[in-house]
């Protein structure tokens, strides 16, 4: 029997994805995994199979709980000459410019598979196998390249994908760019995934695949070695939990960066004066200010995102002066139970691992995680996520679903979702599609440490009037820029109808049935 849901997801592939897990007997959950699953073959250099993830679960009956199958720092075997090798300096123009690292040496401890067997195990009601048979098959058959992946697949085919032979085989034509519809195949990536559905999530940290993963890393000078994989668990946290009008919302705990920062601007812009964009800017430079000085850098990430929430609570009640890769998917179905997951394989680290077509992330290479310097945690620690899957329930019984890609955008992307959808009681579709904006900490080239702010916005007349004369110095990105993210969100009213809103900012796609 299928249950009846709402799917956003990166593509139409996804979501036939989770609508194939529905019509196995699936939850919503089960919809949710099949769907990120897909996504990471689907949305090369956006996300890849050896990724970590956050997944937000809010059962019809019982409380919320989000599973952290976010990437730790590997090196329990490595030896001490391994630390700072192994990496590619990749400068892309990406975002207005963008620098990172990539290569085996930026390869960290993958979690989303053995998140989503847990996600699976508590609330899963489909065969696991049956969650990667989309993804199978789309590896290969083929799979007709999206506007999104082919848009950043151009901006690194000179950088992260040039250093492999392996990846640019498959995701470049010979050295140039692929355009989207390219059908992209690849029969090692089928096989693989063939493997991970007959034995299991185990099969990638104690299995054949990850022993594959494991030498193929050290082999050509990374950190990751079979004691990482073996140690790896997904972790199951209580949420944090705020209330925002009549909605009481569920985000990721710390240590993750994503849920505390979002609640932050969730509380702050409760008791603002007002709810303009130049308010949604201050919210954000403040909370971004904080986040720069108490969390990026912090050695306890646990108690200075709670440190966070604590600081701005207190100023969110005197009032703002008035003067700073990632995919996603949400399911919400119609018993009630919604499930909002946010994966990421950073930038991407440019690897595929050696005969298995399985892409590596670069989450040791992401500038904005890795702020005290590169290589420098302890292995078994959690790496810091921008990551910030939600769910919600509000008082009418409604209940909500939604996250966002992007990087240090996903935060600022769903402050202003949420403002508009459950604070001015915009219809949902209208406020995903909205024009946005972010306030963005640079780097200054050549001074260690020293950092800038400015305000990045779309091309849009209401908000550039409304920013007009701002002290930040502003730069304008196009009409809905992938930069801006990529918002996915599911709904059931309270009437019990279904929704699903995708982000034209991103090659997304909805279901409901």
């Amino acid at each position: 029997m299928t249950t009846r849901a709402a799917v956003a997801a990166p593509n139409p592939l996804c979501a036939q994805a989770g609508a194939a897990a529905l019509a196995a007997g699936g939850s919503a959950v089960d919809a949710a995994a099949a769907a990120l699953l897909t996504a990471s073959v689907t949305e090369p250099g956006i996300m890849a199979p050896l990724g970590g993830c956050f997944v937000s679960v809010w059962p019809a009956a019982g409380s919320p709980v989000v599973i952290d199958g976010n990437v730790e720092m590997p090196g329990r075997e490595a030896a001490p000459e391994r630390w700072g090798q192994g990496l590619v300096t990749c400068r892309t123009s990406y975002g207005g410019g963008l620098t990172t690292l990539a290569g085996p040496g930026s390869v960290a401890t993958p979690g989303m598979v053995a998140a989503l067997g847990e996600a699976h195990e508590r609330y899963g009601r489909a065969p696991w196998a049956e969650l990667l048979g989309t993804a199978v098959t789309a590896a290969r058959e083929g799979f007709p390249l999206g506007r999104s992946a082919a848009s950043y697949l151009a901006l690194v085919r000179d950088s992260v994908l040039a250093w492999d032979p392996a990846t640019r085989a498959v995701y470049t034509d010979a050295g140039a760019a692929l355009p989207a519809g390219h059908l992209v195949r690849d029969e090692a990536l089928a096989q693989s995934l063939e493997q991970l559905a007959a034995e299991g999530p185990q099969s990638l940290y104690t299995g054949e695949l990850g022993r594959r993963l494991a030498r193929d890393v050290q082999e050509r000078g990374g950190l990751l070695g079979p004691a990482d994989l073996a140690a790896y668990r997904p972790l199951v946290r209580a949420p944090l939990r705020t209330r925002l009008a009549g909605w009481e919302l569920a985000a990721n705990p710390p240590p993750s960066i994503g849920g505390p920062v979002l609640t932050a601007m969730l509380r702050l812009v409760e008791h603002a004066p007002d709810r303009s964009a130049r308010t949604l800017a201050e919210v954000m430079r403040r909370v971004l200010d904080l986040r720069l000085q108490r969390l990026d850098t912090a050695e306890d990430l646990e108690a200075a995102g709670h440190e966070l929430i604590s600081t701005l609570r207190e100023l969110g009640t005197v009032g703002l002066p008035r003067s700073a890769d990632t995919v996603h998917v949400s399911v919400v179905d119609a018993e009630g139970t919604a499930c909002a997951a946010t994966a990421s394989a950073g930038y991407g680290s440019g690897m595929t691992v050696s005969g298995t077509g399985l892409l590596a992330n670069n989450a040791l290479g992401e500038p904005e995680l890795n702020r005290r310097g590169t290589h420098v945690l302890p292995p078994g620690t959690r790496l810091p996520s921008n990551m910030a899957p939600a769910t919600g329930r509000h008082a009418d019984g409604s209940v909500l679903a939604i996250g966002s890609p992007g990087a240090d955008r996903i935060t600022t992307a769903l402050l202003q979702v949420l403002t508009r959808f459950c604070l001015d009681g915009e219809e949902l579709q209208h406020a995903v599609d909205a024009p946005r904006l972010h306030v963005r900490h640079l780097a200054v080239p050549g001074d260690d440490g020293e950092v800038t702010v400015r305000l990045d916005h779309e091309d849009d007349p209401a908000l550039t009037e409304a920013l007009a004369g701002h002290e930040l110095p502003t730069f304008v990105h196009e009409p809905h820029a992938m930069y801006f993210g990529g918002v996915g969100a599911a709904l059931r009213a309270a009437d019990g109808a279904l929704h699903a809103a995708a982000d034209p900012r991103r090659a997304s796609a909805t279901m409901v049935g």
